[in-house]
């Protein structure tokens, strides 16, 4: 007999955690988030973190479904921190990170969770960048499709400056596997960095061949603009050694 929570739902075997602060312009793309939850085929919850942001503007959409928590901040703390303070609060055997302004294809959360394994620390997949027009355009992520070992991922970053080995937000993975990579560490952006090169560092896992994750493009994206640009170079290097460092230390080991 399937087991259910209290609101008689099936209980979840994913939590979806989402960092947001609840900008006038991106409620939209929040909800737009939350509707490609609810096509999901398997049974999930979220955890919306509010980053300094006030309850009462969660669109009653998303507050009355029985699926997600909120977890309110008591003031701004920025994406790393609210999601560490969000993976706190997650009760399920998989975790995955998801941003306000994106979605998942409505086979994302079940086809990666199928192809678990007792082995595997986390499954990924490709993501698709999903254009202004409404079209998509493929992202194929440097680490090729197949099983990595632990630690085999970070060797598709050669240096920082290249494009990361794997996208963060497509990786699902075990919860305590993300809590013992560290989950964000403590960047100011590109924390998601860090936690991607963390777990594939501990753990074997897979790449899928197919687009798990749709990355809106946009023109209020975090990742736009000079503020961002200054610091990109530098939190690179940081969590391209973190991967690395991390992965030389565990071979050394062996």
């Amino acid at each position: 007999m399937e087991r259910t929570s209290e609101n008689s739902l099936p209980a979840p075997q994913i939590t979806v955690v989402i960092a947001t602060q609840l900008r006038p312009e991106r409620l939209d793309y929040l909800q737009e988030m939350h509707t490609s939850l609810t096509r999901q085929i398997v049974p999930w919850e979220a955890i919306v973190v509010l980053d300094g942001a006030a309850p009462a503007l969660v669109p009653s959409t998303i507050t009355s479904d029985p699926r997600v928590r909120t977890l309110a901040l008591p003031r701004a703390v920025g994406a790393a921190c609210a999601r560490n303070l969000g993976l706190n609060e997650v009760r399920t055997e998989f975790v995955n990170w998801a941003d306000d302004d994106d979605v998942f294809p409505d086979w994302s959360l079940g086809v990666r969770l199928e192809a678990f394994t007792d082995e595997l620390g986390w499954v990924a997949g490709y993501s698709e960048d999903w254009l202004p027009d409404g079209s998509t355009r493929l992202w194929e992520c440097p680490a090729p499709p197949g099983y990595h070992a632990a630690g085999d991922v970070v060797t598709y970053w050669p240096r920082p400056q290249d494009t990361i080995p794997i996208g963060p937000t497509t990786i699902l993975a075990r919860t305590r596997l993300v809590r013992a990579a560290g989950a964000m560490g403590g960047l100011v952006q590109g924390e998601d960095y860090m936690a991607a090169v963390g777990i594939t560092a501990l753990a074997p896992g897979v790449v899928l061949p197919l687009p798990v994750y749709r990355y809106r493009q946009h023109i209020g994206q975090m990742t736009r603009g000079d503020q961002y640009d200054e610091l990109e170079l530098a939190a690179r290097r940081h969590a391209h050694g973190f991967g690395h460092g991390l992965r030389n230390t565990l071979a050394s080991r062996t």
